[in-house]
């Protein structure tokens, strides 16, 4: 279990971090370099709910339609919301050709053809995380499971596993957080869908509102309030976000709500009120009650389908119908004969998130305490997952607008349990330790909190926030960036942050650097460089300065390319930001703190580009006046041989401040080890040298015995596990007698029989065995 939750972090990871380095086009979607033809290739999209997936798909459809994709014959594309009800079962011929579509004719050759050709063939089975719960995935058991019928699990098993099909192409949409790798064992491809920037939101609200009088007011509007602008990075929000500012400008009002609860609490009142009647607004109180019900019993279960006869009424189903909180579908029928069955599906996955909240806050079954559990932020990251993961937010804001006319509309429940309720959120939070909370936990508090809007609370939580706040690795939305800033910005604290990994846009680290009581912060190389490229075009110089004051970049560990070339633009922008500098104070010099303040430096590239990037690397060492401590040590093994051991012996004169040499590990020789002894005594501030694990022979080892002398600051030298035998360990003995200011040589090598290596620590104590 602990080696797949490893695989799935380690996995959805590296998708995070490669979105970076590269942004696909759709015609890229399908090339696997160094794939099998003949395999079954897995290819995974992952993306929050409401990101684009769906769409995504259906254009790949479109444009296969239009004569793209043509390795393709034929694609069939599935929603699993609609396939995915436990009780129905399905043979592969079912699912393709009566689901998906139905030939007229020749049904059996075309299912023939098929099978004899799978590489032809592209599955998509959009919204993955329909088709799995708390459960292991099933394993395929079907003694002919092209014809047989099974569950679509099974199903979808079988054609991981390569039982069915073998070859074909499955392309499998998800949410970040679903463990699709628990359930699927090899993934050819990893994709995520990170939403609009600000510039493509704003496209796309001009283009909802294009021709319509309002058109410029309603960008202005939308941008005016800047929390609902940074849900706009999600498709499915931005259209809800238009959606209600086109019905607020239709009336004449002026401002937005201003937190998501409010939003959809307008949404779904505007959706019921103007149709509705005296006499029907005391049904449709009860229909949307029962309505949330079913939302929240469906959430609980992963699903948002369900066979329309199995809802508490008719009534319902034509009122969630009518006012398009339900979408209806047909199920496949496995004869003509059979009767037609229909299911309703939530029409979108943040509107069942909503009226699930509304059950547990309106569900006279959940008592105020209980109601908690819903709310809870353990430390402990073992919490069970909860699928309909806005229902926290949404609850904790409506638990703060029982006053609320839009809300008293929706209801007519007795609103003193309400209050109850909010008294008991109150406490809880009162009583709750925030530091103990990992970061995902305490943007999720931050985000119920905001929602709440309630100042106490807002206060009481930014005046606890610890001053180390660390969100390594953990993907920060606008809408995550916004929360987090709201919040900092009410406290009289000083903070320190580090958003390394963390997925954060230009105007969302701009935001939080640029906040007072940040007072120093880590972020990735890249994004900090184009902030600073940013400001320093827009003439910014004030928050240039400010930020680049702010910047921590020790201790620094390059682990990719990447790495290095942004260290060199950094370095590079330091030669700019002398003039910006100027400009702004008069200065002639300016030293980027970070640069100068470097210390250590750890470099893990592996053997495939460890001298190429420790080449480029060596090019800038100059800049980093402080470093004391430089580390080659790396599990994977560099490698940078005799040749990155000369480049770097070249400039041996510039670091001045280095305590500590790490060169274990990198397949250095004598030339390698001549080219470095030689230089060596420049080192004026060397305390410890290891060559630990390399293939220096006794040539090498002499040229070290003769430089020994002149290196008065050393006092670790570490050559084990090299190919010295016993005439290079008399000649680096002798030289050690010299040298009283080494503290101790570690000298144990395989070729040095043992008798000899004992003897010469009887010598000399500082020899280690």
């Amino acid at each position: 279990k602990n080696s797949v939750k490893a695989m799935e972090k380690e996995l959805v990871t590296c998708s995070l971090q490669g979105k970076e380095k590269a942004a696909l086009k759709r015609s890229q979607i399908f090339q696997i370099p160094g794939g099998k033809d003949l395999d079954t290739k897995v290819i995974v999209v992952l993306g929050k709910a409401g990101m684009g997936k769906s769409i995504l798909v259906q254009k790949i459809c479109e444009d296969w339609s239009n004569g793209e994709y043509s390795q393709f014959e034929f694609v069939f594309w599935f929603d699993c919301k609609q396939i995915s009800l436990p009780e129905k079962r399905y043979s592969l011929k079912d699912l393709l050709l009566e689901f998906f579509v139905k030939p007229q004719e020749g049904s059996k050759e075309i299912f023939e053809y098929i099978l004899q050709n799978p590489a032809k063939v592209l599955l998509v089975f959009d919204g993955f995380e329909g088709l799995h719960d708390h459960e292991n995935s099933p394993r395929c058991s079907a003694s002919q499971p092209e014809k047989d019928l099974c569950s679509i699990k099974e199903l979808l098993s079988g054609l991981i596993q390569k039982k069915i099909l073998n070859g074909c192409t499955l392309l499998l949409t998800a949410r970040p957080k679903d463990k699709v790798y628990q359930y699927v064992s090899k993934v050819d491809k990893t994709i995520e869908i990170v939403g609009f920037s600000p510039q493509q939101r704003e496209l796309y609200i001009t283009k909802y509102f294009k021709g319509l009088p309002y058109c410029d007011n309603a960008l202005k509007l939308i941008k005016e309030c800047e929390y609902l602008f940074s849900h706009c990075y999600s498709p499915v929000m931005c259209r809800f976000v238009c959606f209600l500012c086109e019905t607020v400008l239709e009336m004449g009002d002026k401002s937005l709500p201003s937190t998501l609860t409010t939003v959809f609490l307008k949404f779904v009142q505007q959706k019921i009120i103007p149709m509705q009647t005296d006499v029907t607004a005391m049904q449709n109180q009860e229909s949307l009650a029962t309505l949330a019900r079913v939302a929240w019993y469906l959430g609980e279960k992963h699903q948002s389908a369900m066979k329309s006869n199995l809802l508490p009424s008719k009534e319902v189903n034509e009122f969630a119908l009518k006012y398009g909180f339900f979408l209806p579908f047909a199920f496949p029928r496995h004869s003509d004969s059979e009767e037609e069955e229909f299911g309703s599906t939530f029409s979108d996955f943040v509107i069942q998130n909503f009226l699930g909240a509304l059950h547990l806050m309106l569900g006279e079954e959940t008592k105020d305490k209980s109601l908690m559990k819903y709310l809870s932020f353990p430390s402990k990251k073992k919490k069970p997952y909860n699928w309909l993961d806005l229902v926290p937010r949404f609850l904790a804001g409506l638990l703060f607008l029982q006053d609320d006319p839009d809300f008293c509309s929706l209801s007519n429940k007795d609103l003193k349990q309400s209050t109850k309720k909010q008294k008991t959120l109150l406490k809880y939070i009162r009583r709750m330790q925030m530091n103990d909370l990992c970061p995902e936990r305490l943007l999720e508090l931050l985000h119920c909190i905001y929602e709440t809007q309630s100042s106490y609370l807002l206060q009481h939580v930014a005046l606890r926030l610890k001053p180390d706040l660390s969100f390594l690795g953990v993907v920060l939305t606008p809408p995550d960036v916004h929360v987090l800033h709201f919040i900092l910005k009410r406290s009289r604290n000083e903070f320190s942050l580090d958003l390394r990994n963390s997925s954060i846009d230009m105007q969302g680290l701009k935001d939080l650097v640029g906040l007072k009581n940040v007072t120093s912060f880590r972020a990735s190389l890249s994004d900090t460089v184009r902030l600073w490229k940013s400001l320093e075009q827009t003439k910014d110089y004030e928050l240039l300065r400010a930020s680049t004051e702010k910047f921590v970049l020790d201790p620094f560990k390059a682990k990719t390319m990447k790495d290095i070339s942004d260290l060199s633009d950094l370095v590079e922008m330091q030669g700019k930001m002398i003039n910006c500098v100027q400009d702004a104070s008069g200065c002639s010099s300016y030293e980027i703190p970070a640069i100068k303040n470097l210390r250590k430096l750890e470099f893990a590239l592996g053997p495939v580009c460890g001298l190429q990037g420790f080449l480029k690397l060596v090019e800038i060492l100059a800049a980093f006046p402080s470093l004391q401590h430089l580390d080659l040590d790396a599990l994977s093994e560099n490698g940078i041989g005799d040749e990155g051991a000369k480049s770097l012996s070249e400039v041996f004169p510039t670091l001045k401040s280095l305590e500590t040499l790490n060169l274990s590990q990198n397949k250095i020789t004598d030339v390698g080890a001549e080219k470095l002894a030689t230089a060596l005594p420049c080192l004026s501030s060397l305390k410890t040298l290891s060559l630990y694990n390399n293939s220096i022979c006794d040539f090498g080892a002499e040229n070290l015995a003769k430089v020994l002398p002149a290196m008065e600051s050393l006092r670790v030298l570490d050559v084990q596990y090299n190919k010295i035998t016993g005439a290079g360990a008399q000649q680096l003995t002798d030289s050690l007698r010299k040298c009283p200011h080494i503290k101790n040589l570690v000298m144990w090598n395989p070729t040095i029989p043992y008798g000899v290596l004992e003897h010469l620590q009887q010598l000399d104590s500082r020899i280690s065995v």
